[in-house]
């Protein structure tokens, strides 16, 4: 199932409508690797989508993340809260310095879901997992 198929059964199972800047504020996220904040998201899709609002971003930002589509990070530096359509199981690491968030795989976060499942006896349906500290770019210009 492709991106659009999986957003749209999802949104439609949930009641709502499909709309284009649904779509394209998901996709832009599924295809970021920089987990943007809803202002540069807003930024990005103003000139495909003039009429546009951040509120609209915002909302539809809320309603993916309640249904389980798109990971809300918290807030990295001063551009506030950022977003990751990666919803499978992995670390994001957040730069102190340049605010720069990336992906790290791992299995120890699979296995961590799984403890916790088994200690608490909670069906876990997702995690999150974001270390904050100052990426290797910034400690070579000097910044610790």
């Amino acid at each position: 199932m492709n991106i659009k198929q999986e957003l749209t059964t999802v949104i439609k199972k949930a009641g709502l409508r499909m709309t284009p800047q649904r779509m394209a504020i998901y996709q832009l996220l599924a295809d970021s690797h920089t987990h943007p904040s809803a202002q540069m998201i807003y930024q990005s899709l103003q000139a495909e989508f003039p009429s546009l609002s951040l509120t609209t971003v915002y909302n539809t930002l809320e309603t993916l993340v309640e249904l389980g589509l798109v990971n809300e990070l918290g807030a990295v530096g001063p551009d506030g809260v950022r977003y990751d359509a990666d919803t499978q199981p992995h670390v994001n690491l957040a730069c102190l310095n340049c605010h720069k968030v990336i992906d790290l795989p791992s299995i120890y976060v699979s296995e961590l879901n799984q403890e916790v499942a088994q200690n608490s006896g909670y069906q876990v349906r997702g995690s999150r997992v974001l270390y904050y500290g100052i990426c290797p770019d910034c400690q070579e210009k000097g910044y610790v």
